[in-house]
């Protein structure tokens, strides 16, 4: 993922900690006066890969990053402990197993996903996927592009082994917007949705995890023009994180005055939600309706 605004569609997403060490030496070259065509000189390479190897796009080839580092004027242990966290950032994530039934362009999502500290959520169509049962995921799941059974359920089965990461110990925050409409539209029948409403009632027993729905007489609001999802991370490199997607790809966006945009239609929107503290009550409503 580059530093600008960018469209996501094939290809292998890097780690988290890969987007990181990218951005760390880029951060080292600036510091040390280096332009991308010395740097590119030293090693026999174009600019273009100097630029790659910054925005992640490309592996951090161990012998490159030692010569970098090298002319960057860090050395000893500092060197050393970049180079052993680049041999881990080279290492595929845990989801690259699912990679037969995972969209190249979802991956990026995954990886933020498992590395944030806070997940901020606007879903006008379905409950957002950390909080889906099998049968619920099962059956969103059919209803998109034809699929065979068996790839069905490495999906089904890829979206319950993202939930794990809600009972980690450093779990992140989850703070999710929903419209009414999510528990309104029937999705695998009354048995499937009653399972779904229980599901989201456990869910905001947890203390990390913050449930609003956008009742129908709000009327018209800013978000209203599709589901997005906002990542924060602990870590300093890394900026705010914006992603949507659409039939055939995802954007992922970090400048800044975008996030700034959505971030201010969440809290907008956060402010005309139900309060929290009606949650509870409007999931047991909706409940006894099903």
């Amino acid at each position: 993922m580059s530093a600008r605004q960018e469209t996501v569609r094939t290809g292998t997403a890097p780690t988290v900690l890969r987007i990181v060490l990218g951005k760390r030496l880029g951060a080292l070259r600036e510091k040390a006066r280096v332009s991308r065509e010395a740097a590119a000189k030293i090693l026999d390479v174009t600019p273009l890969t100097i630029r790659r190897m910054e925005n992640s796009e490309v592996s951090l080839k161990l012998p490159y990053v030692r010569l970098l580092l090298q002319v960057y004027g860090v050395g000893g242990s500092e060197a050393e402990e970049f180079v052993e966290l680049a041999k881990a950032a080279n290492k595929p994530g845990w989801w690259h197993r699912y990679r037969d039934a995972l969209p190249g362009w979802f991956s990026a999502y995954v990886s933020l996903e498992d590395e944030a500290a806070l997940i901020r959520t606007y879903e006008p169509h379905y409950v957002p996927g950390l909080l889906q049962t099998e049968d619920y995921a099962r059956a969103v799941l059919r209803a998109g592009a034809h699929r065979n059974a068996d790839e069905l359920e490495r999906r089904v089965a890829l979206r319950v082994k993202r939930q794990q990461l809600l009972s980690k110990s450093n779990a992140p925050i989850l703070w999710i917007l929903m419209e009414e409409a999510v528990l309104r539209r029937p999705v695998g029948g009354p048995g499937v949705m009653r399972a779904q409403a229980d599901r989201l009632l456990e869910a905001i027993s947890l203390p990390n995890i913050t449930l609003q729905i956008m009742p129908f007489a709000v009327g018209p609001h800013l978000g209203a023009f599709g589901p997005f999802h906002l990542f924060r991370f602990d870590m300093a490199e890394l900026p705010d994180v914006v992603y949507t997607e659409n039939l055939t790809g995802a954007v992922y966006m970090d400048q800044r005055p975008d996030v700034a945009a959505y971030l201010e239609v969440l809290d907008n929107m956060s402010a005309r939600a139900a309060p929290v503290a009606e949650t509870r009550a409007f999931l047991q409503g909706i409940r006894k309706e099903l």
